[in-house]
C-alpha cells in the first residue's frame, strides 16, 4: 500500500516489541521497519509492562520474549489473551526448549520462533498469524513431539520454581501460603518426577526443559 502521493509504502500493521535486552530489541525493530507494511510503534522491556503498552496504544501483533523482568513473556500472552482476544502473539526465545512451546501454545500464542531466525521469517509468521494460521519453528514442534509433556503439576512447578534460588521450605511455604510439610511433598514428588538427586538438579533439569 502506497500514501495518496504514491511515494512511501503505507505502514499498516502495528507491532508491539517486548525484548529486556536494549541491543536485540533495537535491532529486531530496525530490521521489522524495514519491511513495507510492518511497524513497531511501541517498545517495552520489561514483561510486566506489555499489557499497559498494548492499553496505550493500540496494536496488531505482539513479539514477546519469554525471559524479562517482572513476567515472563509466557505470562504477559496469557493475559493479553483475556484482555485483547484479537490481538496476535508472536512468542520468541533464545532456547529452542520444548516445554516451553507446550506453555506458549496453553498461553493462547499464535506463533513461536527462535530470535535467530532470519527476519524474513519473523515477518511472514506476522503476515501468517494476521491471515488466522499458527506459526511454529519446525525443529521445535519436532523436539516437543519427541520430548513428551511436563510431568509436573502446577503446584509442584511453583514450588520448584521457588526453589531454584535456593529458598527454604520455610520460605517457600510463606510465600506460598503452605505448610512447610506440604512443601516438602512437593518437592520430593518433583525431585522423583524429573529423575533428580536433589531439588536444585531438579530445578535445573525442569528450567532447561522449558516446564518451570
Amino acid at each position: 500500500m502506497t500514501d495518496p502521493q504514491g511515494e512511501q509504502p503505507v505502514k499498516n500493521v502495528r507491532l508491539l516489541l517486548a525484548e529486556d535486552q536494549s541491543m536485540v530489541r533495537e535491532a529486531l525493530a530496525a530490521l521489522l521497519g524495514l519491511e513495507p507494511d510492518l511497524e513497531v510503534v511501541t517498545q517495552v522491556a520489561r514483561g510486566d509492562e506489555v499489557v499497559g503498552a498494548a492499553r496505550a496504544r493500540p496494536v496488531d501483533v505482539a513479539l514477546l520474549d519469554i525471559e524479562m523482568p517482572g513476567i515472563s513473556g509466557l505470562d504477559a500472552a496469557a493475559l493479553l489473551r483475556a484482555e485483547f482476544p484479537a490481538l496476535k502473539v508472536v512468542i520468541l526465545t533464545t532456547f529452542g526448549r520444548p516445554g516451553y512451546l507446550r506453555r506458549a501454545m496453553e498461553s493462547g500464542a499464535d506463533a513461536f520462533l527462535v530470535k535467530d531466525a532470519p527476519a524474513a521469517r519473523l515477518a511472514d509468521a506476522v503476515r501468517r498469524v494476521l491471515r488466522g494460521e499458527r506459526v511454529i519453528d519446525p525443529a521445535l514442534a519436532a523436539a516437543a513431539l519427541a520430548d513428551g509433556v511436563s510431568p509436573l503439576t502446577d503446584r509442584e512447578r511453583d514450588v520448584l520454581r521457588a526453589a531454584a534460588d535456593g529458598s527454604t521450605n520455610a520460605e517457600i511455604a510463606r510465600a506460598l501460603t503452605l505448610s512447610q510439610g506440604t512443601v516438602r511433598n512437593y518437592l520430593s514428588t518433583a525431585i522423583q518426577k524429573t529423575g533428580a538427586r536433589n531439588r536444585a538438579e531438579a530445578a535445573r533439569t525442569a528450567a532447561d526443559k522449558g516446564w518451570l
